[in-house]
């Protein structure tokens, strides 16, 4: 059977010398892994058009057997090419991909975390990379995974719980727009930190990597 998805691509692995994995997040399948026979050819339909963090309409053949299922045709949509000319960028939405991978189960549908990811990937290519968006990022995918941290029930300071209530009500940019102290950054990082490993049974891959600018 044929379907038809607008996906994100999370990651890309070779399978063999001309074919690719192709691991999707799309919001009608939730995550879920494609292969790309003959991708890795130079004179491939699909040359150009799948790399991470890019986002394409694409249709697939579901497998009866196993969850790799076989791609078929993909348009490209966004590349996201910004991420790839800052590391620090690219160490971030890297980040936000593992976390998705670690929190939510294959082939579920997740129309919300995919809207997340393609608002996060866009602030990143748009604006400096500040760790804010790490912060509210983490408290949305929360929220959205009926694991809110609910920051007013916990021993955050005054200004850190209010700060904590616009990343997960608010929109990219006004997170953007909000000054945090030192302090204020250190306690909303150690916060999440904990909430993460007690929810999760350990951090996503990445973190400190995507807030290493972070004292």
């Amino acid at each position: 059977m044929i379907q038809n998805a607008t996906g994100l691509i999370l990651r890309t692995l070779p399978l063999t010398e001309t074919s690719l994995i192709v691991r999707w997040l799309t919001p009608e399948f939730g995550r879920i892994s494609t292969v790309a026979r003959g991708a890795r050819r130079p004179q491939s339909a699909f040359h150009g058009k799948l790399d991470l963090f890019y986002e394409a309409d694409f249709s697939f053949s579901r497998s009866r057997h196993t969850d790799l299922h076989t791609l078929r045709e993909a348009g490209l949509r966004a590349t996201h090419m910004a991420l790839r000319e800052d590391l620090l960028k690219l160490s971030r939405a890297a980040y936000a991909a593992a976390f998705i991978e670690q929190a939510t189960e294959t082939e579920t549908p997740l129309p919300g975390a995919f809207e997340l990811l393609r608002g996060f990937l866009d602030a990143l290519c748009r604006q400096k990379p500040a760790a804010q968006l790490v912060f509210a990022f983490e408290l949305k995918l929360l929220r959205e995974l009926g694991l809110d941290p609910g920051p007013r029930k916990t021993d955050l300071t005054a200004g850190s719980r209010q700060i904590a209530g616009v990343f997960v009500s608010c929109g990219w940019e006004e997170c953007l727009r909000l000054k945090l102290t030192r302090a204020q950054t250190g306690e909303l990082r150690q916060f999440l930190h904990g909430f993460l490993i007690f929810h999760l049974g350990r951090l996503p891959k990445g973190r400190a990597a995507a807030l290493a600018d972070e004292v």
